[in-house]
């Protein structure tokens, strides 16, 4: 049996994730009390049905006290044998603040006593166990619905047992991402943003992938990522990591960190690692 506890902070879009879990044929269970976890996994384990993919939705609406003991209670899931992944879904505080302002949603802690801003801080402490043993992060800063929806499908219910890789572009002045487990800075290469011919394309289209393609330092770097990556891979896939996400980022993620995503995307495919693609500033 295959198990997914989802978790995040409040607006951070668990309820859409574990609906495109839903529409994927996951059994699913939103905001089950943490304590009653080991129980249903050997209850769905044992009985005889056809279960075989449950996703459980976890949050700070649950019972406080249980959730510093998270650690704990996964660590007896897995006792038992079950296949079990944290996914943990946030995004910038200043963003799940716009979010909740948008649409007058209550925030669940918030009260009287507790601002908006406040409950959304204080739910990131609650819920810092949790995050702390996530198999995947997800930065949904940059993402409707319908993108989150498109990630979960393919990070999560795409994986063919193997390590899921994702390659996302980016720009450092829009901040490193949250989710990035490695991260590569492609800003010592030339910028094809000065070339006011070059500026409105993207990495993507011909007149940049010439541009770097001529630049004997962008070989270079595609050269030393990728040897880089296919001697370490496997490392992380043999210490039982479920989710790599590799980040490549310049200074507006327009241009050279989109290219090199794509060339590097190609390479490893070729090299037996399927890669999937995310570019943030262009999304």
């Amino acid at each position: 049996m295959k198990l997914l506890i989802l978790s995040g902070r409040s607006g951070s879009g668990k309820t859409t994730a574990l609906q495109a879990l839903e529409d994927l044929g996951f059994y699913c269970v939103d905001n089950l009390p943490l304590g009653l976890l080991p129980t249903l996994a050997t209850q769905l384990r044992e009985e005889t049905h056809d279960i075989k993919r449950v996703a459980v939705g976890i949050d700070a609406r649950n019972l406080r006290s249980q959730l510093p003991c998270f650690s704990d209670i996964l660590a007896q899931v897995k006792e038992q044998g079950v296949d079990c992944e944290v996914i943990y879904l946030d995004a910038p505080h200043e963003t799940l603040l716009n979010r909740f302002s948008a649409t007058r949603r209550r925030h669940p802690l918030s009260d009287q006593n507790m601002s908006l801003a406040e409950a959304i801080e204080h739910e990131g402490t609650l819920l810092a166990s949790i995050q702390g043993a996530a198999d995947l992060l997800v930065d949904t800063n940059h993402l409707d619905p319908h993108s989150l929806r498109n990630l979960i499908r393919m990070r999560v219910a795409q994986r063919d047992g193997r390590m899921s890789l994702l390659l996302e572009s980016f720009g450092f002045k829009n901040g490193v991402p949250a989710d990035a487990d490695l991260v590569f800075d492609a800003r010592m290469l030339p910028n094809p943003h000065w070339d006011p011919a070059l500026r409105p394309f993207d990495g993507r289209q011909q007149p940049i992938i010439d541009f770097l393609s001529r630049q004997p330092d962008s070989a270079r770097l595609l050269d030393d990522m990728e040897q880089w990556l296919l001697h370490w891979l496997p490392r992380y896939e043999a210490n039982d990591r479920s989710y790599m996400t590799v980040a490549i980022g310049c200074t507006g993620g327009q241009h050279r960190s989109v290219y090199l995503v794509e060339c590097l995307a190609e390479r490893l495919n070729r090299a037996g690692w399927p890669a999937q693609i995310r570019h943030l500033q262009l999304e």
